[in-house]
């Protein structure tokens, strides 16, 4: 668990203040959830293999609640991953722009991530408000956990977003990974540097 690394060449980041310290907790806390979500999902599978193939039985529960830990897995994952610039990324034509035009496309592809963010928010809020009544077969609980994963990605992606617009338009690209220097591994003359 670590928090998002400062790029070589960035200015030292200055001392967190109370808001950030809680932030930051917060985001250790989901990265726990994580960990501890997949623990449980290899538990409940493995256990069930085994008790599948040696003694004719099995837990019936644990396939529906390890599918649920996979799609919350999935969609904290990808918030922590938004966060930490986690994600794939082509900077190929990004590192051969000037850097205004790099800040334009970033807030470009920003702004389109925030959007399809609401697309993901209200589509989601959608069927979590539909799916409140209907119960899983098996275990019983509604169905709207499980939708309620995009509302979660979705309600706390767009700030985060939007706080990472506002970084970018004001020129902070140390912050967001991308750095106003000339490319580290494929130089224009496309020699590969170390």
């Amino acid at each position: 668990m670590h928090s998002p690394v400062t790029p070589p060449g960035a200015p030292p980041a200055a001392e967190p203040g109370i808001l950030e310290r809680l932030a930051n907790a917060g985001w250790r806390t989901l990265e726990a959830t994580l960990v501890l979500a997949l623990a449980a999902m290899v538990v409940m599978v493995f256990g069930n293999v085994v008790l599948r193939y040696a003694f004719n039985s099995g837990i019936t529960v644990s396939e529906e609640l390890s599918r649920w830990c996979f799609v919350w897995m999935t969609f904290v994952g990808a918030l922590i991953g938004l966060r930490e610039h986690a994600h794939l990324g082509t900077e190929m034509l990004l590192h051969r722009l000037d850097p205004r035009a790099r800040r334009a496309c970033l807030v470009l592809a920003q702004g389109l991530m925030a959007w399809l963010c609401w697309l993901l928010l209200k589509g989601s809020w959608v069927q979590t408000r539909i799916n409140l009544d209907v119960e899983a077969p098996v275990t019983g609980a509604p169905v709207a956990i499980l939708y309620g994963a995009g509302v979660f990605l979705g309600a706390l992606a767009m700030p985060l977003l939007a706080h990472q617009i506002w970084r970018t338009w004001r020129g902070d690209l140390h912050a967001l990974g991308a750095t106003e220097d000339a490319p580290h591994d494929n130089a224009a003359d496309g020699k590969v540097r170390s």
